[in-house]
């Protein structure tokens, strides 16, 4: 039998490297998406805007659990998610403590240390761990940065939140590594084996029975 070597032919050969060219320009495309900064979920908030509605969130908590030592049940707030973003960034000690003082802030001019003007929908400081928080419908999306590689990357995550025995829950819709969308179903396992990793500070106060994102707002329903 003769049996001959047949070389390939050309157009064959032609699309082998135009397929690996393709999916080289794919996953750099990938990686430069990844590293892009995306568009803030929320617009940034001036300091006295953050004193105050970290203030106005401080007075419907209040609210709640006045309702409760009153032996009320069922009562219910709604909070803004610059509510929520200035409790966050207050917590965390990059604002002021009071309107007043964020009223001075204003006037002096923006402040010299770039860490202390972090605030909900702005993705600019590396080390701010906490998400910036907006509502839209029904979904909660936050965004985060952290960093990969030694890279700071930006990391953004939306869906719907609720409770589940004196729990908070969190089903994602969307995930997002810089620019970059991530099919939910490669990261929720992960996402929920996280969240019970962290259970304890998902717990809900002993006086609020249920959280949810309603209309553009949180809704905290008092027991």
């Amino acid at each position: 039998m003769d049996i001959r070597y047949k070389p390939d032919r050309p157009g064959k050969i032609r699309f082998g490297r135009i397929f690996s060219l393709a999916t080289l320009l794919i996953s750099v495309a990938a990686l430069v998406l990844a590293l892009r900064k995306p568009q803030p979920v929320a617009p940034r908030q001036t300091p006295a805007a953050i004193a105050a509605n970290a203030q106005s969130f401080q007075a419907k908590v209040s609210q709640l659990e006045q309702a409760r030592e009153q032996g009320q049940s069922g009562s219910e707030v709604r909070l803004t998610a610059g509510e929520i973003g200035a409790a966050i960034a207050q917590a965390q000690g990059a604002v002021p403590a009071s309107p007043a003082q964020g009223k001075a802030l204003n006037a002096a001019g923006p402040p010299a240390d770039t860490s202390a003007a972090a605030a909900p929908g702005s993705v600019e400081p590396a080390n701010l761990q906490e998400p910036i928080i907006s509502f839209e419908g029904d979904i909660v999306r936050g965004q985060f940065v952290t960093e990969v590689a030694g890279k700071k990357t930006y990391v953004t995550v939306a869906g719907h939140l609720g409770s589940k025995d004196g729990y908070a829950t969190f089903e994602p819709t969307e995930f997002k590594v810089g620019d970059l969308s991530v099919p939910v179903s490669l990261v929720n396992d992960a996402l929920q084996k996280k969240m019970l990793e962290q259970q304890d500070r998902l717990k809900l106060p002993d006086f609020v029975s249920d959280v949810r994102v309603e209309n553009g707002q949180l809704v905290v329903t008092q027991k």
